[in-house]
């Protein structure tokens, strides 16, 4: 081998190993937000002293790689359908999602998609009644967008929806063709690590 070919040989393979894709790297998070519910089906239409209530709390963490990543959303809907004298109801989800969440610098627009938990209760407190007491499987799907302000904090923001793939149960009875289903938009802190 000529020193011409040896050195045709060396560029080569340099140029091939410098074309190949660099190790997925992913960047862990945590984010607590505050949200607010709509489109739900609020038990005030039926009920007097009753006003709705469309607060939503909770915490995302999981990770992000260039493209893809994994999110774990667990939320908190307390008064879910209104609050009013003696009615006590909350949503609590849980979902696992699959992010695609592209790296665009500091700025990373988002859609998520996922199945989990969705837990419904209602319950009258006086008499104390179990109005309706429902864990279900549930999809939500979103999108969003998460703005970092240096390397580790930032800020983000989202609309979901939310759906059971079961009919709810009320007063002991299935409900044919009936499903919990509203949305939701969120603002959130995120911190990277």
């Amino acid at each position: 081998m000529t020193a011409h070919r040896a050195f045709l040989l060396v560029i080569v393979v340099a140029g091939l190993t410098a074309a190949l894709p660099s190790p997925a790297r992913a960047d862990g998070f945590i984010s607590p937000f505050v949200g607010r519910n709509f489109g739900t089906d609020s038990a005030c239409q039926s009920l007097s002293n009753c006003e709705n209530k469309n607060l939503a709390l909770g915490v995302s963490f999981g990770v992000m790689g260039n493209v893809l990543g994994f999110e774990e959303e667990i939320s908190v809907a307390d008064k879910f359908f209104g609050e009013a004298p003696n009615l006590d109801s909350s949503v609590v989800t849980v979902m696992s999602n699959l992010m695609f969440v592209p790296k665009i610098g500091p700025i990373r627009p988002y859609g998520v998609v996922g199945l989990g938990l969705v837990m419904s209760r209602a319950t009258l407190q006086t008499p104390s009644v179990v109005v309706s007491d429902n864990n279900n499987l549930g999809l939500d799907i979103g999108a969003g967008v998460t703005i970092f302000f240096g390397e580790h904090v930032g800020i983000r923001g989202d609309i979901r929806a939310f759906k059971t793939l079961q009919d709810l149960t009320v007063f002991g009875f299935k409900l044919s063709d009936t499903k919990l289903q509203y949305g939701r938009a969120a603002a959130a802190l995120i911190f990277k690590f």
